[in-house]
């Protein structure tokens, strides 16, 4: 025997409408409606992939300049003041390769409470305590600032900028000077007011000038036929670095991104955390709108057969004062190094502008017996 065929039911089923479109939805006049709407769906699911590629993007790029712990920071999370230490150094500029001394050192400051930066150069030929990386404290001592680079990297010479202004340095980034040619390009260039008319590789007219990478890169490295020698050349590396951070805050160009971010894995290394510089680019924004730019003044002096330049005490108290206070922390009296040296100075005039041929560097452990460089 077969078996007994199931009963169909003697309603019909009907269709369920809940998702259908109705009949009237299908005359001709509405198709264009029905396709921007399938474009809409489309456009907002390539948006999310994209931004979603971008993000992952930019975080890669910033692992490969990423120097760190790992840890993100809390005074960056917690949007408290910072200080930065940017050095510039030049390998692969005019054949250089080796790790050298760094050309180029500013500390910037950032509070975003009070919406303000700043921005402190510190003389490459400045006297100073050279602390090196941490592991030798104790075998290097007074010579220029900007050999700590050399003799400990980043590390050394965050750690001798701290103790000469007895400020925190939190955070570092290593510029390789090609990057500043490489992301000048990428912002579409910078605009300078050139203080005075000069030939460095290119030719530069007093007045207001919009440079292009290696324009840029001229610019910040002529030093000699300046009429302020280093510190005019430190004022025109502050005139272009404010021009690529108030353009950099600002960047609405998905190519510049693209190129920012190529330039940033390849010639920049920091201990900054990729969520720290998003943060950073949320919530300290409103301080590229106030940047103070300064620099600690040094007065010539020959040291034996050296050239070099030294701060006096007052100059270095007026910079550690402005640094602090800058990030929200009291004024302390400076005492280091540099200041015990200056104190056991004889005859010392810090008004004469000429040049200094008697400054002596005493011992680390004698106030009487020089130093022999050992």
């Amino acid at each position: 025997m077969r078996p007994e065929e199931p009963k169909r039911p003697s309603k019909k089923l009907r269709r369920n409408n809940v998702f259908a479109a109705s009949k009237k939805d299908y005359k001709n006049g509405n198709s264009f409606a029905r396709l921007v709407g399938l474009l809409s769906i489309l456009l907002v699911c390539g948006s999310v992939a994209y931004f979603a590629h971008a993000y992952f993007s930019a975080m890669s790029s910033v692992q490969q300049a990423y120097r760190g712990t790992g840890k993100t920071s809390q005074l960056i999370s917690q949007k408290k003041p910072i200080s930065i230490l940017i050095l510039g150094v030049d390998q692969g500029i005019e054949g250089r390769h080796d790790r050298g001394n760094s050309d180029t050192m500013i500390l910037a400051t950032m509070n975003p409470e009070k919406k303000e930066a700043t921005m402190t150069s510190i003389p490459r030929d400045l006297l100073a305590d050279i602390k090196g990386d941490g592991r030798g404290e104790g075998k290097y001592y007074m010579f220029r600032a900007n050999s700590a680079y050399q003799v400990g990297g980043s590390k050394g010479a965050t750690r001798t900028v701290k103790a000469l202004l007895n400020t925190p340095v939190n955070y570092y980034m290593e510029v390789n000077m090609k990057a500043l040619e490489s992301m000048v390009e990428a912002l579409g260039g910078v605009d300078v007011n050139v203080p005075f008319t000069f030939t460095y590789h290119t030719h530069f007219k007093k007045g207001k000038q919009h440079l292009n990478g290696k324009e840029a890169l001229d610019y910040v490295r002529m030093r000699k036929e300046d009429p302020k020698g280093d510190y005019g050349r430190q004022m025109r590396q502050r005139q272009v670095i404010n021009d690529i951070v108030r353009k950099g805050m600002s960047v609405n160009s998905i190519t510049n991104y693209r190129k920012i971010l190529k330039v940033f894995a390849k010639y920049v290394k920091t201990n900054l955390t990729f969520d720290d510089m998003l943060s950073i680019a949320m919530n300290y924004r409103g301080c590229t709108q106030n940047i103070k730019s300064g620099y600690i003044q040094g007065h010539n002096v020959w040291i034996g057969a050296a050239a070099m330049q030294v701060a006096s005490t007052k100059e270095l108290q007026r910079v550690s004062d402005l640094v602090r206070s800058s990030l929200g922390l009291k004024q302390e009296k400076l005492h280091n190094q540099e200041t015990r040296q200056n104190s056991l100075q004889q005859g010392l005039n810090w008004n004469d502008p000429e040049d200094f041929r008697d400054y002596v560097i005493y011992d680390k452990d004698s106030d009487t017996i020089p130093w022999d460089g050992n």
